[in-house]
């Protein structure tokens, strides 16, 4: 690998970083860049792991050092996103690839419109003494959600930070703690299946994460600072781009 692609790998790291922790969507950036060096696809796409689980997991620390994780509803929400990983894991799709992502793309930009039409529910505090309860259809909701990322990945944090804010009464900055936890809990189990398949570059991998972990501090402190109204503008931006991305490539 060319020495010049180390820092790139660093600074793009960063980025994603910031935009992982209070939005998501970051692997349309990581995995083209990752590619771009000479991986091959599936060595990309498994490298790409390592930076999502020591980003999630820094995110998450200082969430948690602001108390604005609600890790009982975490736990209970990881104990049915876990299963619906692992079976989407060894799931094979008949979809065509091609299809697949036109439709997540024109999901993706709904969700961007969502944020525009119904600005309430993404602008809203929640309390920090105030409890939420979960229903039933969240436990069913959360298994699709992992059933999803266990096949697909990228993308998966929006569709957690959706779910918890519009049928929960969660604001964005306790949804994104949520949503980090429960990617940190399964994201070892897809890294697992890449380390044991010989398709982790360990070396640019760990520069992608230093960069990430930077950007992952970054973005905390920016969500925890600004509030929800500065992560709903971003969440925007990220959401409008990865859609059009998604419905044109």
């Amino acid at each position: 690998m060319i020495w010049w692609y180390f820092p790139l790998l660093f600074f793009t790291g960063i980025v994603v970083g910031f935009i992982n922790t209070i939005a998501g969507s970051g692997s349309f950036l990581t995995l083209p860049m990752l590619i771009f060096t000479g991986m091959p696809a599936p060595v990309a796409n498994g490298t790409n792991r390592v930076s999502i689980l020591l980003q999630t997991l820094t995110g998450l620390l200082s969430f948690r050092k602001q108390n604005m994780l609600d890790l009982k509803n975490a736990a209970l929400l990881a104990c049915f996103t876990i299963p619906g990983a692992v079976a989407g894991s060894f799931v094979v799709v008949d979809i065509p690839g091609d299809i697949l992502q036109n439709i997540i793309g024109y999901v993706m930009l709904l969700f961007a419109v969502l944020t525009i039409w119904k600005p309430g529910a993404f602008k809203r505090k929640v309390e920090a003494e105030k409890q939420i309860r979960l229903k039933w259809f969240h436990f069913a909701l959360f298994i699709l959600i992992g059933f999803y990322g266990g096949f697909i990945q990228a993308g998966v944090g929006i569709f957690i930070l959706f779910a918890l804010v519009l049928t929960t009464g969660y604001d964005l900055i306790k949804a994104n703690a949520i949503k980090l936890a429960l990617t940190f809990v399964f994201t070892p189990f897809s890294l697992a299946v890449f380390i044991f398949n010989e398709q982790v570059d360990w070396i640019p991998g760990l520069v992608l994460a230093a960069g990430s972990i930077a950007g992952a501090i970054w973005g905390a402190r920016f969500a925890i600072k600004k509030g929800t109204n500065a992560v709903r503008i971003v969440l925007f931006i990220v959401l409008a781009i990865s859609s059009i991305k998604m419905i044109i490539s």
